[in-house]
């Protein structure tokens, strides 16, 4: 995110780059900076005659040199931006000879998603002194919830950690997904609110009490009630709860629960990064340890495991969620 906000900063400041290559595993970082670029190099009214938009599967590297060699009309730069151009990979190489002598006044943007150049190749070392090469990388599961916090205070909001955290547990680390949930949370909340889980529930659509988040509480702390409720709730709302998630999220609670008892300092700010999850919840994990051996842990992983395959339909003859949700709390807490 600092190597965002420097590459913004260099272009307000006017150092401009004849060449941004965003490459990387998550897009939404390139996304960002290609429409910043998009949307700030020129002033509106030169856009028309000097920002060209070209897709990689439409174009070849001397498509995409003749449009960068051109010079702009009635302005001191052109925009020239190659969206999809992890679909040219295997002629990436070809712009070897326009790097070593880029026009001046082209910037020419590659948006590289999903994949990245080797940063031994001389492509790549061409590209990083002319230009900027940038990397988005996937964050974390438990790097999320600081980058939901962060975007949140630079938008002038702050939010509740069991409502962060139930973002982070429904959304993963699709941080495009994320934004667009937060950014409709702002159209809705004043700025300075602290947002809740309260507001996660009515604005978002996940049920603060019946969601995974909750049976993970309710399984570690043995609440066998609490626990059947949202089975039934589950097994009433399939397609807001597939079994195949439901199965996948349990069984990484244990496997983190398994890992748990191995590790030795279990000071949560030590323990957390380990695990992968935010030292918040660590409180969690101290009750399912008491209330799960390790023995128990490593039995209920080997049944969860049985389970996840009847959910896909493999010898179960088509078991109705109701079971086989049945089925799995019978054999956590038995």
């Amino acid at each position: 995110m600092d190597e965002v906000v420097k590459i913004i900063n260099d272009i307000k400041a006017g150092n401009i780059k004849p060449i941004y290559f965003l490459m990387g595993e998550e897009p939404y970082y390139i996304d960002k900076l290609t429409e910043y670029i998009e949307q700030n190099v020129l002033q509106e009214h030169e856009r028309d005659f000097n920002q060209t938009i070209l897709y990689g599967r439409d174009v070849t590297i001397e498509d995409i040199i003749g449009n960068a060699k051109r010079y702009p009309m009635m302005a001191d730069k052109q925009v020239v931006v190659v969206r999809e151009a992890q679909e040219l990979s295997r002629t990436i190489e070809k712009i070897e000879n326009y790097v070593e002598n880029p026009q001046e006044t082209t910037v020419l943007v590659f948006a590289y998603k999903y994949k990245t150049l080797d940063k031994r190749k001389k492509v790549s070392k061409l590209i990083a002194q002319k230009g900027v090469v940038f990397e988005s990388k996937k964050l974390y599961e438990n790097q999320v919830g600081t980058w939901i916090s962060r975007v949140l205070q630079g938008r002038g909001y702050s939010i509740e950690p069991k409502a962060n955290a139930m973002l982070v547990e429904f959304l993963g680390n699709d941080l495009s997904r994320i934004s667009n949930e937060l950014t409709k949370l702002e159209i809705i909340l004043p700025k300075g609110h602290t947002i809740s889980a309260k507001d996660i529930e009515v604005n978002i659509g996940f049920s603060k009490d019946f969601n995974v988040f909750e049976l993970q509480n309710a399984l570690g702390s043995r609440n066998q009630v609490k626990a059947y409720q949202i089975a039934q709730y589950f097994a009433d709302n399939p397609k807001d709860n597939p079994m195949v998630v439901t199965t996948s999220l349990v069984f990484s609670f244990f496997v983190k629960l398994l890992k748990y008892h191995g590790i030795k300092d279990k000071n949560p700010t030590k323990a957390a990064p380990i695990l992968g999850v935010s030292p918040f919840f660590m409180k969690d994990y101290d009750i399912a340890l008491k209330n799960y051996p390790m023995k128990k842990v490593s039995a209920i992983i080997a049944a969860l495991r049985d389970i996840d395959v009847k959910s896909k339909g493999v010898g179960a003859n088509g078991l109705p969620n109701h079971d086989l949700l049945k089925e799995m709390l019978i054999k956590i807490f038995n």
